[in-house]
Parts: structure tokens; C-alpha cells; sequence
């Protein structure tokens, strides 16, 4: 596990790592963690199925965090996403709160949460901005320029259906470079979180991993999570050992739930 508080561009730089030390992209592993998964799964449900399926997605696998779910919180981490995307389509993010308050205006009907926003009192909202505006600066200043010939995806959204369909997984990666058609490993994803990094941050990028090796059939080369909050970014390499913890955590995450 690459630690470390992040500097100008160092995302960027753990992100893309060495290329001469990059390894063969793995095509293998999917299909024996599949197995493993619809094994495990099936035999906690038994014979018969699940009159309704089971989704995990990240959000399964956080840590709960006090005040995480709050709405303001949640209108925070949505602006953050909204510089993300801005930042790896190339555009020069100079106004962090007013920039991201645009494009999600601009994408149109956005719910409760939206209703939320447009509701919040002067001095409110002025919070919100200083708020979002400390987190945006920190995101813009240690990311730096995505280049284009990285091919950046933005909100890569992903499902899998497991155990005949009585378990679906699925998953939003913030932000993934690099493809699984280079014979060696090239992709890399991120995640961005406006909390502290805990160990439910490990889970979370784990699960990235396996859910992209699933859905693929090729194991990224790195997964990662970067904290607008405490500018701090986690970064490992994808192994056998990390997709089958990955795998362990999704077991233990079913038994949780289907608990009596």
C-alpha cells in the first residue's frame, strides 16, 4: 500500500507509476473468482433462491461515518465529483464551488438532493461554497492535468450479477484510466471521497478491483483512493491476494446481511 499526503501532481505520478515495471495483464483470475463467489454464494442460500436479490455497492462497504450521510455532506461530495469530471475533461477549474454547482445544474433534474441545494438560506450556502471550494482546491492542485491520451473515464458505472442473480454487485469508479486491451497491465482507478481514509476506504478500493476484473476479465493494474478532506491518497497494486480479500469481503458482507 502506496501512503502518502499528496503534493502537486503526486496523484498523477502514483497513478501511472513506472511502466517498466508494469506485469502482463492478468486474463485468468476472473473466471476462477467468479466461481469461487457463485460457490461461496450459493451455498449460504441454499437451494432455492432469494425472493429478492441482494445489491452491494461501495457504499456496503464503508465505514459508517458521523454526519456522512447528512445532506449537506451529500451535496458536498456531489460538487467534488462534479470538479472530478470537470478537471479530467480538461477544463480549468479557476471558480471550484460556482464551476461545480453548473455542471450539475447542467445534467439536468437531480431529486431531493438537488431540491435540498436550491432551498439552502444565503449563509448557508455560503458555507457550502467555503466548504466545497477547500475541497475542490486541494482535488485540482494534487491531481493536476489528466492527459487525453489516457483515456479518462469519469462516473464508469458497472454491475455483475452473481449466484443465478440472487446476488448483484454493483459499483461507480469515480475516475479510471488506461485500458485492459495493452498486454501489459495499464488500468488504474480512482476514487475520491471527501472523508478520512479508514478501513472501510480499503474495502471499498478492493471491491473497485474485483468488480472491474469481473466485468472485464482483465485485473487492473492499480486501484486507489484519494481524500479531498485530508489530501492524503491510498494506492496499491491489484494481485491475486487483494481480488480474493476483495472476494472475502463480499462473502462476509452476504452472510452479514442474510442474517436472521
Amino acid at each position: 500500500m502506496t501512503t502518502l499526503l499528496a503534493a502537486p501532481h503526486s496523484v498523477l505520478e502514483v497513478l501511472r507509476g513506472q511502466r517498466g515495471r508494469r506485469p502482463p495483464t492478468n486474463r485468468s483470475a476472473a473466471a476462477v473468482l467468479r466461481t469461487r463467489l457463485d460457490e461461496g454464494l450459493r451455498r449460504r442460500i441454499g437451494a432455492g433462491h432469494r425472493e429478492t436479490p441482494l445489491t452491494i455497492g461501495p457504499a456496503s462497504l464503508r465505514a459508517r461515518v458521523p454526519g456522512g450521510g447528512s445532506p449537506s455532506a451529500l451535496v458536498r461530495a456531489v460538487l467534488v465529483t462534479q470538479i472530478l469530471q470537470l478537471v479530467a475533461a480538461g477544463y480549468l477549474v479557476e471558480q471550484p464551488f460556482d464551476d461545480a454547482v453548473g455542471a450539475w445544474r447542467a445534467a439536468g433534474p437531480q431529486g431531493e438532493l438537488h431540491s435540498y441545494f436550491e432551498a439552502l438560506d444565503a449563509q448557508e450556502r455560503a458555507r457550502l461554497a467555503s466548504d466545497v471550494t477547500a475541497h475542490g482546491f486541494t482535488l485540482t492542485h494534487s491531481l493536476g492535468t489528466v492527459p487525453r491520451s489516457w483515456s479518462p473515464r469519469t462516473a464508469v458505472r458497472a454491475h455483475q450479477r452473481l449466484a443465478d442473480g440472487d446476488v448483484v454487485l454493483r459499483d461507480l469508479v469515480d475516475l479510471m484510466i488506461g485500458t485492459t486491451d495493452a498486454p501489459l497491465a495499464s488500468l488504474v482507478l480512482l476514487d475520491v471521497t471527501t472523508g478520512p481514509l479508514d478501513e472501510g476506504a480499503e474495502r471499498v478500493m478492493r471491491y473497485h478491483a474485483l468488480v472491474q476484473t469481473l466485468r472485464t476479465c482483465a485485473v487492473p493494474l492499480r486501484t486507489s483512493i484519494f481524500s479531498t478532506g485530508t489530501g492524503e491518497l491510498w494506492s496499491t497494486e491489484v494481485d491475486d491476494e487483494l481480488l480474493n480479500r476483495a472476494a472475502d469481503d463480499v462473502l462476509a458482507l452476504f452472510a452479514e446481511e442474510s442474517a436472521p
